[in-house]
């Protein structure tokens, strides 16, 4: 049940950027949460793309764009290392998409939201994560 929501400034992106980006970072968000490569888990990697008018973010210091990069996944399905992965992965993702290098990577913030266990349902049902491990790993989790 992952899913990724980034928030950018209208113009920050370029138009091939905003074409490929939900893709890379639900990509991104799939690999280091360890799901196979399937048409399914690809589908249930929900990515949005949210752009905020000029002016609606800005700091105390200045104007530049600033990136906010929400991953929320079920508890328990990463690890810290794969949460720090996933935030280099998606920080670099978001530099390349916004023509920035590594000096500007603290304009990308990463949060990863995790879905406490019998809160997320889909299809009308609640899906626990041991559902989607068994899933994952081919079988049923009641088997």
């Amino acid at each position: 049940m992952p899913m990724i929501r980034l928030t950018a400034p209208a113009g920050a992106l370029t138009e091939q950027s905003r074409q490929s980006i939900q893709r890379d970072l639900a990509a991104v968000l799939l690999r280091w949460e360890g799901a196979p490569d399937t048409a399914f888990f690809r589908a249930q990697a929900w990515s949005y793309l949210v752009e905020v008018p000029e002016g609606a973010q800005i700091t105390a210091e200045d104007d530049a764009p600033r990136f906010l990069v929400e991953a929320t996944v079920p508890q328990g399905a990463l690890s810290e290392r794969r949460k720090a992965g996933l935030v280099e992965e998606a920080t670099k993702t978001v530099l390349a998409a916004a023509r920035l290098g590594q000096d500007d990577a603290l304009r990308v913030w990463v949060l990863v939201h995790e879905q406490p266990d019998g809160t997320w349902g889909a299809g009308g049902s609640v899906v626990r994560h041991a559902d989607l491990v068994a899933l994952a790993k081919g079988r049923r989790a009641d088997a």
